[in-house]
């Protein structure tokens, strides 16, 4: 890519969770009511946005043991994670909210013609009402949820579905993320990759996955199709 530029894309994707929208409040919520009902301490806010990334699946498998890694008593697993949805159905998008610029950046990129689609790993039952919740929904060709394909990020499938969805190639598409398992899963697709510093990526400093820009804010993103004096990661 030449130097302080990203290719002008035809199809830009964009994760949801901590690129579009701020989910903790309401996950936490559902995780510390899970908690409660589990007869265990909650964990707040600060801990569980430490946690978020790969799904709710895993998301409460982290909350039973307390660290990002392991694996949660099978037995216990099997009684959080319906109690963990019963709370999510509930509470998903009441106090979820989008990141600043985010709806005007979407509308902006529609209006000049470029091909909008997300691509999340959170399920559809809960990826969708949260994106009607927030009033952008619309502004997506194509959603792509966890459970719509056999894999998710960071495998490249769901990036190379969407490509192939509109007939564009890896080489003209974009994806915009927040953590380390967008930026591999575009490496893998032969994605260009832009990522934001504000979101979810368990407390890692997004630039040392080496995306190809940074920015910090949406309504930076088509300036980088533009403008050769916004420097790359």
């Amino acid at each position: 890519m030449s130097a302080g530029l990203v290719n002008k894309p035809r199809l830009i994707l964009f994760d949801l969770d901590g690129t579009l929208v701020d989910s903790v409040p309401d996950l936490a919520r559902c995780i510390d009511g899970m908690m409660a009902q589990l007869e265990r301490p909650a964990w707040g806010e600060a801990r569980v946005r430490e946690w978020v990334g790969n799904g709710v699946e895993r998301l409460v498998k982290r909350a039973l043991i307390g660290e990002l890694e392991g694996e949660p008593d099978a037995d216990l697993y099997r009684q959080a994670l319906p109690l963990f949805m019963t709370l999510y159905h509930r509470y998903n998008g009441q106090r979820s909210q989008l990141y600043p610029g985010v709806k005007p950046a979407l509308e902006r990129l529609g209006q000049a013609g470029y091909t909008l689609a997300c691509v999340t790993n959170k399920a559809e039952q809960f990826t969708r009402p949260l994106l009607r919740a927030l009033g952008i929904h619309d502004c997506f060709s194509l959603i792509t949820s966890g459970d719509s394909l056999p894999r998710k990020k960071p495998d490249p499938l769901p990036l190379l579905h969407s490509a192939e969805h509109f007939g564009v190639s890896p080489a003209q598409s974009l994806m915009v993320g927040d953590s380390s398992n967008d930026v591999r899963a575009a490496r893998a697709a032969g994605f260009a990759i832009v990522c934001v510093p504000y979101g979810y990526n368990h407390g890692v400093d997004i630039r040392d996955s080496e995306p190809d820009a940074v920015i910090d804010s949406l309504e930076q993103l088509e300036g980088l199709f533009e403008s050769p004096g916004l420097p790359m990661a």
